[in-house]
């Protein structure tokens, strides 16, 4: 057999074991997945009973630089929308030990709820999450209206969640131009 030959054989291979890999693995749902998450408070929190408000779902891990670096920008972003009817829940990633999440959370103040996925159930719910941060927003009648894995456009998040809480009629008046 040529070299050329073999060659193009591996690739066709290679191609074919990627192709039914992808083919294998969940898409993400165009819902809020009707998944029961539980806190590091040991609440347990239904996602699809959240309905009526937006809601913003992070998965993160403690040893994710990105998800340390935007961790401070959701901070500020649910200072400002909680009020107004946005929720956050961070699901932590099934391989992070709980202390090591519980010390992220205490050292870093943070306000929103954190939730442990130690079974990889909600990663699995959300299309296979796998890589971190991988955010979704979800409106308030459960549609995923945005997704995005790595940083966040911040601006571009802040303004979707922004048009989410004007058109929710639960929500409180959003102030003119947007800032509370």
């Amino acid at each position: 057999m040529r070299p050329g030959t073999l060659l193009i054989g591996l690739c066709a291979i290679t191609v074919g074991a990627v192709s039914g890999y992808l083919g294998l693995k969940s898409a993400a749902p165009e819902e809020v997945p009707d998944i029961t998450v539980v806190t590091t408070r040991g609440e347990r929190i239904a996602l699809a009973g959240m309905r009526g408000t937006p809601l913003l779902v992070t998965f993160w891990a403690t040893t994710c630089p990105s998800c340390m670096k935007e961790m401070p920008e959701l901070i500020d972003l649910y200072h400002e929308l909680s009020p107004l009817g946005l929720k956050v829940i961070g699901i932590a990633m099934y391989y992070d030990p709980p202390n090591r999440v519980l010390a992220i959370q205490k050292s870093r103040s943070i306000p929103y709820t954190i939730a442990l996925d130690i079974d990889a159930h909600a990663a699995r719910a959300f299309g296979d999450v796998e890589l971190t941060p991988t955010t979704f927003l979800i409106a308030p009648d459960g549609r995923i209206v945005y997704r995005e894995t790595g940083h966040m456009d911040m601006d571009r998040l802040r303004n979707a969640i922004l048009a989410l809480l004007k058109a929710s009629p639960t929500s409180p008046p959003v102030p003119a131009g947007g800032h509370s």
